[in-house]
């Protein structure tokens, strides 16, 4: 694993308990995010995305356990204290929630939940936060930033809302920014603003980013490498240029053709992929996706794929991963992409 990346994740493991039993959400996984790199992290919902990314931050839920290693900037995030902990959130490490809504204080102004971390944090006066939070407003693209920092959540539509809440991520200028679903309470030409936003942003700042979706076209263009993930454990993982032209896991593969695309016949229906999700108390042995794959045999079905290397940063947890595209024949392995 390399020792200069920014966060290093190593088996990780994040279980809850629930009155049905242990939910085993993140189950095994590691990755690297290095400085100034866009992670894209995607999958179905409930393959255990948004629990990673709480695990990473410490943000667990009562009756959950976490394991492994969380290496940031050369400090183990689950060796740390709470006190320490909040040193790091905002300040290095910030997220921006699926939905502002919840996530802002429907009974404080604007400017107190923008400003009250960066007193905490950088040790400015009141006067330099009110600036500071004003230039972080018409950075992220809120009109009238002076009128709104008046208000309370309630007086701004969703994109405000998500804007602001953007703006308080990047107050005090963090390594490393957490975008957890950012824009599954938004419509869609909202959605886009918010998504060239935080690219724009996180290019502009050299800032690290994991942008977590269960929407493939969200992070095509907006991240340098994908992580597929399948019932808490990763399924393939490489550059996005790789995993949308060369999938090599039959699920990132299903993934893909259940997408539409540009040049998808009109009235085509889409592919589906069979079946659902395994239970997450009691999954099944071997590869997780193999109840769901018609090219899983005994070996798929008993024991766990090992991680394959198929190219450079390239890698696969598959016992029969796809064919290469550089050995199909013209034409295949286009998505359109």
């Amino acid at each position: 694993m390399n020792t200069q990346s920014l966060l290093e994740v190593k088996n990780l493991r994040a279980y809850i308990g629930t009155p049905r039993g242990t939910v085993r959400a993140v189950d095994d996984v590691s990755f690297t995010v290095d400085a100034g790199q866009a992670l894209g992290i995607v999958g179905e919902s409930g393959s255990g995305k948004s629990v990673l990314a709480r695990a990473v931050m410490g943000l667990m839920p009562p009756r959950s356990a976490r394991s492994g290693e969380v290496t940031f900037q050369g400090r183990d995030l689950l060796a740390l204290s709470k006190k320490e902990s909040l040193d790091i959130w905002g300040k290095q490490i910030a997220m921006v929630f699926q939905d502002p809504g919840r996530s802002l204080n429907p009974v404080v102004r604007v400017e107190r939940q923008l400003t009250e971390g960066m007193r905490r944090h950088l040790g400015i006066t009141r006067s330099e936060a009110h600036g500071r939070a004003l230039d972080l407003l018409r950075e992220v693209g809120v009109p009238d930033p002076e009128r709104r920092l008046r208000n309370y959540p309630h007086e701004m539509s969703g994109g405000m809302r998500q804007r602001v809440m953007i703006a308080i991520a990047l107050a005090c200028e963090p390594d490393l920014l957490i975008a957890d679903e950012p824009t599954t309470a938004l419509d869609v030409t909202i959605q886009r603003q918010i998504l060239d936003l935080l690219r724009r942003i996180q290019r502009e700042r050299g800032m690290a980013m994991m942008l977590i979706s269960h929407d493939l076209a969200v992070v095509a263009g907006r991240t340098d490498r994908v992580s597929v993930m399948y019932a808490g454990r990763l399924a393939e993982i490489g550059s996005t240029r790789e995993i949308f032209e060369d999938p090599r896991h039959r699920y990132t593969e299903a993934l893909l053709g259940a997408t539409p695309t540009i040049d998808h016949e009109r009235h085509a229906p889409l592919r589906l992929i069979a079946g659902s999700l395994p239970d997450p108390t009691q999954p099944p042995e071997g590869c997780r996706f193999a109840p769901r794959c018609e090219h899983a045999d005994e070996e798929c079905r008993s024991s766990g794929p090992e991680r394959q290397s198929v190219g450079v940063d390239h890698h696969v947890f598959c016992v029969h991963p796809v064919a290469s595209a550089a050995s199909v024949p013209s034409g295949g392995g286009n998505h359109g992409w």
